[in-house]
């Protein structure tokens, strides 16, 4: 092999090693990134955190559904809070149920989505049981209140105009604790 092309060989290997590590780099780094764009954005159903409800409540009604689901092999009931309807900048009160179905103290932990998507950003959250593990004995039963209400700038967005309803959805999956203690038995 030549000089000229022992150099090719070595940068051309260079070249795919740094490759490999910006890849795996740009793997550890797109969870952290992609949250943080839904949170700012409201993409995906992502909701938002407020702090106080607005000042400005309007005229403008939209209807607020409540679905409820739980992870195959999970022993929870789930029940969700009735459809209200809400005007935008009011305050609402969601009260969703669980209860534990075995024998045995039961970890969970809900998350959450909301549609149409593109309206995520107008869903205001003031309190939620969501990301919070919950620990409940056998045939404990719980309610858990979702404090919230639609942002009013969501009457003023051209895209949303056309939007009637919203649904707010919550899944419950089994803790990572119990997940993995799961599969090792």
């Amino acid at each position: 092999m030549t000089a000229r092309a022992n150099h090719r060989t070595l940068l051309t290997a260079a070249a795919v090693a740094a490759l490999v590590v910006a890849m795996v780099g740009l793997a550890f780094a797109a969870p952290p990134l992609y949250d943080m764009f839904c949170r700012v954005t409201g993409y995906g159903g992502r909701t938002q955190i407020a702090s106080a409800a607005p000042a400005q409540v309007l005229e403008r009604r939209i209807e607020v559904r409540f679905d409820s689901n739980v992870a195959p092999g999970l022993p929870l009931e789930f029940i969700s809070a009735p459809t209200q309807m809400l005007r935008l900048g009011a305050t609402g009160l969601a009260q969703y149920r669980v209860r534990n179905l075995s024998n045995a103290p039961v970890t969970a932990i809900a998350s959450y989505n909301v549609a149409p998507h593109k309206v995520g950003v107008y869903f205001q959250k003031l309190e939620c049981f969501c990301f919070q593990e919950r620990t409940l004995a056998p045939g404990e039963e719980a309610d858990l209140p979702v404090v919230f209400y639609i942002d009013p700038a969501l009457a003023s967005d051209l895209d949303t105009e056309e939007v009637e309803s919203i649904t707010l959805s919550y899944t419950f999956f089994r803790s990572s604790a119990e997940a993995a203690a799961a599969l090792t038995q």
